[in-house]
């Protein structure tokens, strides 16, 4: 299929300035009006909730007197999915100055005591000029009326400046207020984010010409098809088609579509649903089908996904304007919410899966939209003013790697997505840079930036983006990784480096493991003898996808490692999305193939067909594992071929591993390495060995309070998080009066249940079996070990 696409000349880039300046905000305004960057998650400052409206205050020590030009109040700025609120502003106050701490002598910078504060435009930055000179040496903003929320009132900011000397000269000083009295130093008055506080973002200097880049060719590449799987893949494979096509009607995907374009629509939806994920993130619901069935179609022919994909892509088609935009909501609401980054970048890969997976349409539809996304006049501000709006940048680099990409899709992340100092920081290995995220909350899908500054390395060949990514990766793996390789990083509380909550957030977010897998993926075709790639994929596959789908294919949303888990959803939750692509993709991190044979990384039963030098081959895997730890693999060719088949030892075996060809002894690797089997081979060759698994005993080393004074243990098996089970068995709490010594050689094998182990003491008894096993029973994956042996028997 050839599709013609007109390549955007980078002067367009240039105009874009005095197109935005056209463009009013979400209630109207001006885009000229000073605005705050980014949804703020929670207010630096708020004042103590009072049941009655009491007048109240905050004032800054300057640390001297200063000639006073103007003070800044930031909004709170609270995303509440149907609209953007700043529910704490002051509704009436004034700000005054004085050299006495006391106030007994002030002079008045501006007075809004006489009518309630109106909010015009949302993100308004509140500047304040005094109508005269004015100097002092403390500002305070004492408000008369507080706001009531929830029946409390009480007033938050975001920042406060005071503008003196053409700077803001309270950053860093002291703070206090009516209710404590004295505050000292406080987040409302921190320096400005590094770079700045203002909606806009537009560094034209960042771009560079495609004459000067040097795209990186890797050494193998992943298969898109051609692999077959037996096994629990093909399981996870048949519920996740089961879920496809039982959580919502292909009415209901396309029905924003419908909408948006004026088209006829049945007023009743076919399921009552009003789940934010749904209700606003318009066009995300055809995302998260898209990228679950055009995955799986790769693999796994399916007549009912296949032909709910392609009525998807009609509709899409059907609806798009004729400038290319195709978006399930109004132009102007991509500056809404997560829409930008989270809508778009679904929708995005979506129509990727689709293309590969053989639909003829997507790939045109997805250049046309491009085309119109890398000139629109929303650029500047989408990644600062939309929620989280810098997870779209996958969106852009994902596109360029596809056949209709082009290098706008690079210059537009460059110019408008390219943090420089974000970059710094992760490639110095700064914690800071992913749970201290200074433009939006800390969350997992910053995982996605990694996997595209690989996507930006691959196209420019600019180590920049490597040494950012692979700093990253360190990061996640260092400081935010739970055992059994779920990510510890989420969003709505504070994810300190290894602090590895159970108990007070919820962590192991599916989307989440999702990126990680696929990052690793990216990772894996660079480093292609560097196994730690393929280990986290492993883990990420077993004890988080397999782990977090039910039995009917319903998606839970996070990796629970004590208590119960979830119930598994139907909602288009960010999981449910990100997880029916990662399940639907299984097939694709078993095998990779170069150009002088294949790699061996996952050991689940399947069947490989390629092409060497012309020829077709066939590796078929005769596996049960992970019940079974023996592998055999079988070669058909129709004439013999010299190749190197590479056999992967896992970090995780236990011993150094025996390859045996046709019986005979032919080579050992250590763990963490790849068996380089180099020869010609014959049809019917067979390879064999067995994974040496073993139990391993990992403390917990993370800050959750409950675990306090004890030592708590989780339990691997090879890859496998294990976990306890058991009546006893409280809210995740579980002791087992056995040393760590101890507990690993009294664990036995249950018979007739692979993977079940129990183990013995006194008159109690446990069972650990693998947690992607677990579903609504209590149960643990981290048992309180005792630290002294214990004589009881």
């Amino acid at each position: 299929m050839k599709i013609k696409y007109i390549i955007i000349p980078l002067v367009i880039f240039l105009c874009l300035g005095s197109v935005a300046a056209q463009v009013t905000d979400l209630k109207g305004g001006p885009m000229g009006v000073e605005r705050v960057a980014g949804r703020t998650h929670e207010p630096a400052y708020r004042s103590q909730p009072s049941d009655f409206p009491d007048t109240c205050w905050i004032q800054v020590d300057l640390g001297r007197s200063f000639s006073i030009e103007e003070v800044k109040l930031y909004p709170y700025i609270r995303d509440n999915w149907d609209r953007y609120t700043r529910p704490g502003f002051p509704l009436r106050f004034r700000i005054e100055a004085s050299d006495e701490e006391t106030f007994s002598q002030s002079v008045l910078i501006t007075d809004q005591t006489e009518k309630d504060y109106e909010v015009t435009i949302v993100e308004k930055i509140d500047t304040y000029v005094p109508q005269k000179t004015v100097s002092g040496r403390y500002v305070r903003l004492t408000v008369t009326k507080p706001p009531q929320n929830r029946n409390k009132y009480y007033f938050d900011l975001w920042r406060f400046e005071v503008i003196a000397e053409n700077r803001n000269v309270a950053e860093n000083r002291l703070l206090s207020d009516s209710g404590s009295g004295y505050l000292g130093k406080h987040a409302l008055l921190r320096p400005r984010r590094p770079v700045g506080e203002s909606v806009v973002y537009d560094h034209i200097e960042n771009v560079t010409s495609p004459e000067n880049w040097k795209p990186v060719n890797t050494q193998m590449k992943v298969p898109c098809t051609g692999v077959r799987v037996g096994g629990l893949f093909k399981q996870a494979l048949e519920r996740n088609a089961n879920y496809l096509q039982t959580s919502f009607s292909i009415n209901d995907v396309v029905r924003d579509f419908r909408i948006r374009a004026g088209k006829p629509v049945s007023e009743k939806k076919d399921r009552p649903y009003e789940a934010p994920w749904v209700r606003i993130l318009g066009g995300s619901l055809a995302g998260r089908y898209l990228m679950g069935a055009g995955n799986q179609l790769r693999w796994l022919e399916d007549k009912r996904l296949r032909n709910g994909m392609n009525t998807v892509i009609d509709v899409i088609e059907e609806c798009a304007d004729p400038d290319g935009y195709l978006l399930g909501f109004p132009e102007r609401n991509i500056l809404f919410c997560e829409t930008g980054g989270y809508s778009r970048s679904w929708l995005t890969q979506g129509l990727i899966e689709a293309g590969l997976s053989g639909n003829p349409k997507a790939y045109e539809l997805l250049r046309n939209f491009y085309d119109w996304f890398n000139t629109c006049p929303y650029l500047e501000e989408l990644m600062l003013r939309g929620g989280f709006g810098i997870q779209g940048v996958i969106a852009n680099t994902r596109t360029y790697h596809t056949p209709v990409g082009v290098p706008e899709d690079i210059q537009t992340v460059q110019r408008y997505y390219q943090m420089n100092f974000w970059l710094e920081q992760l490639k110095d290995r700064d914690p800071d840079a992913l749970w201290q995220y200074p433009y939006d909350r800390s969350h997992c899908y910053l995982i996605v930036v990694l996997s595209a500054l690989i996507d930006m390395y691959m196209a420019t060949g600019d180590e920049m983006y490597l040494h950012a990514a692979l700093g990253g990766w360190d990061l996640i793996h260092d400081y935010f990784e739970h055992t059994g390789g779920s990510i510890a990083l989420s969003e709505h509380n504070d994810y300190p480096p290894k602090s590895y909550h159970l108990h007070t957030a919820d962590t192991g977010e599916l989307c989440g493991s999702s990126f990680w897998t696929f990052f690793n993926q990216q990772l894996r075709l660079l480093y292609p003898d560097n196994e730690k790639y393929a280990n986290e994929i492993e883990k990420s596959i077993y004890n988080v996808a397999l782990a977090n789908q039910d039995q009917n294919g319903r998606i839970r949303y996070h990796a629970r490692l004590i208590d119960k888990k979830k119930k598994g959803d139907q909602d288009n939750t960010c999981c449910e999305g990100q997880g029916t692509r990662l399940i639907g993709a299984l097939p694709e991190f078993i095998y990779k193939i170069a150009d002088d044979g294949i790699y061996v990384d996952l050991f689940n039963p399947s069947t490989l067909t390629w092409k060497q030098n012309g020829i077709p081959l066939t590796l078929q895997m005769e596996s049960s594992f992970p019940e079974n730890p023996a592998v055999k693999l079988v070669l058909t060719t129709k004439k013999s071929i010299a190749g190197k088949i590479r056999i992967r030892v896992p970090s995780w075996a236990s011993s150094t591993m025996t390859v045996t060809v046709n019986d005979k002894e032919k080579s050992t690797g250590i763990p963490g390495s790849y068996i380089v089997l180099d020869r010609k081979w014959n049809n019917k060759d067979v390879i064999t060995f067995s994974l040496p698994m073993d139990f391993r005993l990992i403390k917990y080393a993370g800050i959750s309070k409950d675990f306090e004074g004890q030592d708590a243990y989780a339990l691997e098996y090879g890859p496998l998080l294990m976990a306890v089970t058991g009546d006893s068995i409280q809210k995740g709490r579980l002791q087992i009066p056995l040393s760590h010594d101890e507990l690993t050689r009294r664990l036995d094998p249950v018979r007739d249940k692979p993977l079940h182990f129990t183990v013995s003491c006194g008159n109690s008894s446990f069972e650990y079996k693998p947690y992607y096993i677990i579903d609504m029973e209590s149960f643990t994956c981290y048992p309180f070990i005792s630290r002294e042996k214990i004589s009881i028997f």
